[in-house]
C-alpha cells in the first residue's frame, strides 16, 4: 500500500495526493502535522529515502532559522527536532514498500506509484 505524508495546506502535497488518488491504487494518507512520526518511524523513512536527516528539513521555516540554523547537530538530534516540530519535515513524502521519495516535483512520485 502507498503512504503519503500529507499537509493539506501545501499545494504540492495536494497535487501529489490527487496523483495518487487517480492512480487507482490503495493508499493511506498520513497527516503528519496532526500525528507526527516517531523517532523510529522517521529514521526508517530517511533510510528509505536514502538521504541524510538534514536533507529532509525545511530549512526556510521560521522555527529552523530562529532556533537551529547555525547549530551543529547530529543526525539523531535533527530527527528529534523534526519529530517535535513536524512542520520542519519536507513534504510530500510518498512511500511504497521499501522505496520512498520526497515528491518535489510531484512527478517523482510516479517512480513508486
Amino acid at each position: 500500500m502507498i503512504q503519503i505524508y500529507h499537509n493539506s495546506r501545501c499545494s504540492k502535497s495536494r497535487q501529489c495526493l490527487s496523483l495518487i488518488e487517480n492512480s487507482g491504487k490503495k493508499f493511506e494518507v498520513i497527516k503528519y502535522l496532526e500525528n507526527p512520526p516517531t523517532i523510529a518511524e522517521l529514521t526508517e523513512i530517511i533510510s528509505k529515502l536514502e538521504i541524510e536527516a538534514i536533507d529532509l528539513v525545511r530549512k526556510k521555516e521560521k522555527i529552523w532559522i530562529e532556533q537551529f540554523k547555525d547549530k551543529v547537530l547530529s543526525p539523531k538530534e535533527i530527527i528529534e527536532i523534526m519529530v517535535k516540530n513536524p512542520i520542519l519535515i519536507e513534504r510530500p513524502i510518498v512511500i511504497s514498500e521499501n522505496k520512498a521519495v520526497v515528491a518535489r516535483p510531484i512527478e517523482k512520485a510516479l517512480a513508486i506509484i
